[in-house]
């Protein structure tokens, strides 16, 4: 079985669809979704204001922040030594 994925043009199509009052069925046939569950979850994010979600791709989950907004090299590396930081400092803490 293969995971299928879909764009974000058909994801907030269905949105759209679903909110104008259409069925399941109707939406699934138009935009050739495979599964009921799919667009009960892509709701759930727009109810939510998770609109971030329907851009990550299968599988996949953001480390740091929300969306697509892409760190620079110098932030990620700030972060880093702030995360190491904070491990070194537990570190240090769980062996007194």
């Amino acid at each position: 079985m293969v995971k299928q994925a879909y764009s974000v043009e058909t994801k907030l199509a269905c949105i759209e669809m679903k909110k104008a009052g259409k069925s399941n069925k109707v939406i699934k046939e138009t935009l050739g979704i495979k599964n009921n569950s799919q667009i009960y979850t892509w709701m759930k994010w727009h109810e939510q204001d998770e609109m971030h979600r329907l851009h990550q791709p299968v599988g996949k989950q953001y480390t740091y922040g929300k969306g697509m907004k892409q760190l620079s090299e110098v932030e990620q590396l700030r972060l880093q030594v702030e995360l190491l930081k904070k491990y070194r400092s537990l570190i240090r803490n769980s062996t007194k």
